[in-house]
């Protein structure tokens, strides 16, 4: 039997292959299928099931890719509704795959159709459960998705997810392995651990939504305490994974288009598209298309597209990196946004040797914003980190406006020149971005973060700040 977690750090998910005697399952697949392929292919595996955990809101699953190129059936829980063909298992069927079986768990509470797979080796002996989103590592998923299931509440859906724990969960052995579908990072919880795989013993111990003594109002209140908002391209992925799509290898066609500078240009002024700059925080800073929004490959790069682009059916070009055309394109279509419809041949060294109009950031760093401060008590400073890392530590007398917020509160902006900072200089430039492509110029951005910013001696407010 062999089990592996095939993990995809940008979108903090977890897909798996399981095989045994020659037959494999993939369970919650990514959009492009060919790693799968090639890791059945490599144990010369035939792939017998596609298994899906729930209806994912934060990425469009392969499963339906997988099934076309493999003929292999796509499996649901029960009260699953896809618009394709599927096969909807009943709560405790048996799937055997080669010399192991796997056991369908219904687990309702984060959506009604999820399921945990019960994976159990060739002599019956329960080995591993692969979760889905009802139990992460330190935390359980948010029960706020799915409300629009019949009349249910998300107080309604965190009661069953509630009893899916107790009763389908955490009487299994504490040396059976969790495999949950996401780990730190990811919208669909919001206490994960940064680790990927633990025992279920673990999990009872330091999980704080299995506490044996835990009553179910207990329960309810601690899981949707703190919730922040779901990011707004969730209920466009859950669509696009109950319907269908289209394969990614025509999102790839079209997207991995080559314009010169001026078809570049001409695109942009026909179709309106969002022009959205992949490459590094610095090089956007140093010179740009004007408008266009930065929103880097090497960060939290599809999770940023979803929750600030948010309409998966606007139009994009792509500046980017030579060379990182196909990933750039391959990620967005992770998250929905299949929309490419090119990329600026020859990068920004193209578009300036065609004399087109270039825009810039005015950057300081860390010890400059301290300097400016400590000199001018009037001088503003934005920090658009998350609500919880600004209760942490954050610079005394700063203004906060988290990032997935900025665009629509822009009137509480200082009508003054101000110093926008994040973490490490990352969202603090897309924040720029936005800005800019809003109309917005009276300021200047941090080119380092908060660590920086207190090493450089700034007056901060901190809990538990580390330098």
């Amino acid at each position: 039997m062999v089990v592996e977690q095939i993990y995809t750090g940008c979108l903090a998910q977890g897909a798996y292959y399981i095989e045994s005697n020659g037959e494999a399952v993939i369970i919650d697949p990514l959009r492009e299928v060919s790693p799968y392929l090639a890791r059945a292919k490599k144990d010369n595996a035939k792939i017998k099931y596609i298994l899906e955990t729930h209806f994912h809101a934060d990425f469009v699953s392969g499963h339906v890719s997988l099934s076309k190129e493999t003929g292999a059936p796509i499996v649901f829980g029960p009260t699953a509704t896809p618009n394709f063909d599927a096969h909807i298992a009943t709560d405790g069927e048996v799937l055997k795959v080669g010399d192991v079986t796997i056991t369908v768990l219904h687990t309702p509470g984060h959506t009604m159709e999820s399921v945990t797979y019960l994976l159990k080796d060739k002599d019956g002996k329960d080995y591993a459960i692969f979760t889905g989103d009802t139990l992460f590592l330190g935390d359980v998923g948010r029960p706020d998705l799915a409300q629009k299931a019949g009349s249910l509440t998300q107080e309604d859906l965190a009661g069953k997810l509630y009893d899916s724990l107790r009763t389908k969960i955490m009487p299994l052995a504490d040396d059976v392995i969790v495999y949950p579908a996401h780990g730190a990072g990811s919208a669909c919880g919001k206490n994960m651990m940064k680790e990927t795989v633990d025992t279920l013993g673990n999990q009872k111990k330091m999980n704080y939504a299995l506490r044996a003594d835990m009553t179910r109002e207990e329960f309810i209140e601690e899981v949707l305490d703190g919730l922040l908002p779901p990011p707004a391209y969730f209920p466009h992925n859950v669509q696009m994974n109950r319907d269908g799509y289209e394969h990614i290898n025509q999102v790839l066609d079209r997207g991995l288009k080559a314009l010169s500078p001026e078809e570049f240009e001409q695109v942009a002024n026909a179709q309106n598209p969002v022009i959205l700059d992949v490459r590094k925080p610095k090089d956007f800073s140093e010179g740009h298309v004007p408008r266009s929004i930065f929103i880097g490959l090497d960060g939290g790069f599809a999770p940023w597209v979803g929750a600030l682009i948010a309409d998966v059916q606007q139009p994009i070009l792509l500046v980017v990196d030579e060379g990182r055309e196909e990933e750039a394109v391959t990620r967005l279509s992770r998250v929905g946004f299949d929309k490419t419809l090119g990329y600026l041949k020859g990068g920004m060294d193209a578009w300036r040797k065609d004399g087109k109009e270039i825009d810039s950031l005015h950057n300081v760093t860390a010890k400059e914003l301290v300097d400016i401060v400590s000199n001018d008590t009037n001088a503003k400073v934005l920090d658009v980190r998350k609500p919880g890392e600004v209760e942490t530590c954050h610079m005394e007398g700063s203004q906060h406006i988290a990032l997935d917020t900025l665009s629509n509160r822009l009137n509480e902006l200082p009508d003054t020149n101000f110093y926008i900072h994040c973490a490490g200089g990352y969202r603090s430039v897309i924040a720029s971005s936005l800005l800019k492509n809003r109309g917005v110029h009276n300021f200047t951005n941090v080119s380092e973060g908060m660590k920086a910013i207190k090493n450089a001696g700034a007056n901060v407010v901190e809990n538990a700040c580390t330098a």
